[in-house]
């Protein structure tokens, strides 16, 4: 005996329920029922954004929005010409959710809490008849005639039309697989970088704008850094892990990195800057008072790192220290041995070919009725909204397009 809807939604997260919610609400005869696995429905709603979630980021041109997909950039400029940022807004706001705006242009709710995000939701969907069916474990699903059958732990289902919102699991990529769906396969991205070396051992919290790239690579970033008692994190390093997600996965996340901490002067430049300040305060301690604006101990890290006693006046520093400490400031060399997650929040890329799925409708090009949103495909973006953004843009257009085949 099966249970029969018009459309299940493998996957009970920020995707699966946007879904949802869109469809209920243009056609709300449909019979609509989400499929979560677990006891518990949007729990990466719940962490995101350190509780607060982080629902978009203020960035209102699809061209420039689509810049930070480091896979699925060119596939999602047509869908944010559709649906993007002030969409968004504009939905959470008609359903009573007020946001705000950031001074890194991150979006959150007012008031500052997840759950926020998670109440509207759930709210929407028991208001629209939606049915939530937790602790279901999608064993197999396969098209037959027209419809879909879907074996759970707990029953079997039959529908019309099926949205897979599953992120990335890999069980599902295996059953897609078996469709004929080509799963690249998961590395991690956003993640922090493990090192451990006398330069920063000292000063987790010190945070200043750098330019990072990986040595034997083109990968390179500009950003804050954030110096951590594991190694290295903030913006510049998680933008890096994101764009390099897949060359450092084969690099083992064994690598050497090039940090410049001015990041607006080169080498020489600097070296020219040192030797006038060798005169303009001969009389002073190098290591006292820090230059270009730097954090002071990060100052005096570095300036010890290039052989410069602390009670070395300027005047007293010789050209080879001065050429040491302007490599130490624009070339300091740091080896990484590993990788931290980034917060609570586990992002990675692969999932679903893009080249398998219409973007005009996030709809299977290989089978008729089956649909994707969020990240079981393989898209992923540096932090900051931008994966939500995704979740969001997906879901509303597959939802456009479901009802439309009704």
């Amino acid at each position: 005996m099966s249970v029969q809807y018009d459309l299940i939604i493998v996957g009970g997260g920020a995707a699966g329920f946007f879904t949802a919610i869109n469809v209920a609400e243009n056609n709300p005869e449909l019979k609509i029922a989400i499929l979560e696995r677990g006891k518990e429905v949007l729990s990466k709603v719940r962490i995101s954004g350190g509780g607060r979630c982080n629902v978009t980021h203020a960035e209102f041109v699809p061209n420039e929005l689509s810049k930070n997909y480091p896979r699925g950039e060119k596939e999602l400029k047509g869908p944010f010409h559709t649906f993007m940022t002030g969409d968004v807004m504009e939905w959470f706001d008609r359903r009573g959710v007020a946001l705000k705006i950031e001074e890194d242009g991150r979006v959150f709710p007012v008031s500052d809490s997840s759950e926020t995000i998670i109440n509207c939701f759930l709210s929407a969907a028991k208001k629209l008849g939606v049915e939530i069916l937790k602790n279901h474990i999608v064993k197999d699903f396969y098209q037959e005639d027209k419809e879909w059958i879907i074996q759970t732990s707990q029953t079997n289902f039959v529908t019309t039309k099926l949205m897979i919102a599953t992120g990335s699991n890999a069980k599902i990529w295996k059953q897609l697989q078996k469709l004929g769906h080509q799963a690249i396969e998961a590395v991690p991205s956003l993640f922090t970088f493990n090192i451990k070396d006398p330069r920063i051992t000292n000063l987790p919290g010190v945070v200043t704008n750098a330019t990072v790239r990986v040595k034997q690579s083109k990968l390179s970033s500009e950003g804050a850094l954030l110096i951590t008692h594991w190694g290295m994190s903030g913006p510049a390093i998680l933008k890096l892990s994101a764009w390099g997600a897949v060359e450092l996965n084969a690099k083992k996340y064994d690598f050497e990195i090039v940090v410049n901490w001015l990041y607006q002067y080169s080498q020489h430049e600097v070296f020219e800057k040192l030797k006038v300040l060798k005169e303009q305060y001969a009389k002073q301690q190098t290591y006292k008072y820090a230059q270009f604006e730097l954090p002071k101990r990060l100052w005096q890290s570095l300036v010890l790192a290039s052989g410069i006693k602390n009670d070395t006046r300027w005047a007293d520093t010789n050209k080879v220290q001065l050429k040491l400490l302007s490599d130490q400031l624009t070339q300091g060399v740091f080896t990484v041995k590993g990788k931290s997650t980034f917060k609570e929040e586990f992002v990675t890329a692969g999932g679903v070919d893009l080249k398998e799925v219409d973007f005009k409708t996030f709809e299977s090009k290989k089978h008729k009725n089956l649909y994707f949103a969020g990240e079981v495909l393989n898209i992923d973006a540096i932090t900051g909204g931008f994966n939500f953004q995704n979740a969001w843009t997906g879901a509303y257009i597959a939802a456009q397009a479901i009802v439309s085949g009704f």
